[in-house]
């Protein structure tokens, strides 16, 4: 297996998906492009093709006016906002207590400190915080005309509310924005959001290489991004070793069944891709040895980590003895944000492949190719292509918990 192979072909669909295409939300024509292509490369290395098309919210950010007391701010509309065109007093709120005593009612709420201390978890996301609960609650019940919120961080600037759930009008605001907002004597926002918002789709795009058993391995990364984002590390890198695998893999003869699966809709908003995948294939979940997620991959001033959930003793004996002949790879305790877990809580063995510096760039417009390193990358798929040889005489009772 040639790592010069794997690493030109990885970058080569890097800079397809994340220089030429760019952001791809779902929803959106750039998801549907980066689709198409994950579907032409499945197509050209001769392997039976599906889109698996469903539904996702669409959304628009056409601009965002915010002036406070006459004043023009910096702000960008949260992601999947309702539009609106408002002049109201504001009110700041920084710890659920302030929040929970705030009169609200034809105000708008600026939320900072505890608040927004990270991106507020959707409604429906099954990794919620019952901090980020209670909030969410209080601001529904307490229907402020819109909610302002404060990034803390300076740099790049993150949008800390995308939930399709959420029907009041808010917009983030950068840290020096923010403290110019709080310093206001009796403030008094203007905001306009010019969004729009829709029903949309997106697909799962799946590629399969028939194998002598029904029984089969299946190999995943997520293409959609952020809606600011293009998304190198999150996740251009993992669908780049997904397909460079599908060049190289698609040529082997092997005795289980492979299947390449390029999901959608997992950095957007519910529903999952791999949430879809399960529902509709739940009668194939047996046959599954073990599924390969790639997600965070090739960060260049970073080692990649492999960990493995559902998994069985001798599988993960198999995974320290092949960690030995890959130095440059550490292991690290399993971590259930991706969609891998769509597959482990229902008892499927799943390897996750990341590399934890990533966490620093994901879902920010600085997210892009040149933090990406295409030999790191290669290391993933050769990694991942041992893997799957070393598979190909077990079974799902052999691998799993």
């Amino acid at each position: 297996m040639s790592v010069d192979f794997l690493a030109g072909r990885s970058a080569t669909h890097l800079n397809r998906l994340c220089v030429q295409i760019g952001a791809r939300p779902g929803g959106s024509p750039a998801n549907q492009a980066a689709a198409e292509y994950v579907r032409d490369v499945f197509l050209s290395c001769g392997m039976t093709t599906e889109m698996e098309e469903f539904p996702c919210p669409a959304w628009q950010d056409r601009g965002t006016h915010l002036t406070v007391n006459g004043v023009p701010l910096a702000a960008v509309a949260n992601s999947f906002s309702p539009p609106c065109d408002l002049t109201a007093p504001a009110v700041a709120v920084g710890t659920v207590a302030e929040l929970q005593a705030a009169d609200l009612n034809g105000r708008v709420a600026v939320l900072y400190g505890d608040l927004t201390a990270d991106t507020l978890s959707a409604k429906s996301w099954f990794l919620k915080s019952e901090h980020d609960d209670q909030i969410i609650r209080l601001l529904e019940q307490k229907a402020p005309r819109a909610v302002i919120t404060v990034q803390p961080r300076l740099g790049e600037l993150q949008r800390l509310i995308e939930d399709w759930e959420f029907d009041i009008p808010s917009a983030t605001v950068p840290a020096r924005a923010g403290l110019a907002l709080l310093a206001a004597e009796r403030p008094v926002v203007h905001l306009r959001l010019d969004s729009r918002r829709a029903p949309g789709r997106t697909w799962n795009v799946i590629g399969r290489k028939a194998g002598i058993s029904a029984n089969r391995i299946v190999l995943c990364a997520h293409y959609d991004t952020k809606f600011d984002t293009p998304g190198a590390l999150d996740n251009g890198g993992g669908v780049a070793v997904l397909l460079a695998l599908a060049e190289h893999l698609s040529r082997i003869d092997h005795n289980l069944s492979l299947d390449f699966v390029a999901f959608g809709n997992e950095d957007t908003c519910l529903p999952t891709g791999s949430g879809v995948y399960v529902d509709r294939h739940q009668d194939q979940l047996d046959q599954i040895v073990a599924l390969l997620n790639f997600d965070g991959v090739g960060h260049a001033l970073d080692a990649n980590t492999v960990t493995l959930m559902a998994h069985s003793q001798e599988l993960k004996d198999m995974v320290d003895a092949e960690l030995q002949r890959f130095p440059g790879m550490i292991w690290v305790d399993p971590w259930p944000q991706s969609d891998h877990s769509s597959f482990s809580m229902r008892g499927v063995a799943c390897l996750a492949f990341m590399s934890r510096a990533a966490c620093y760039l994901a879902h920010l417009r600085c997210d892009t190719v040149e933090w990406a390193s295409a030999v790191k990358l290669a290391e993933v798929a050769r990694f991942a292509a041992t893997t799957v040889g070393g598979l190909q005489s077990r079974t799902p009772g052999w691998a799993r918990a």
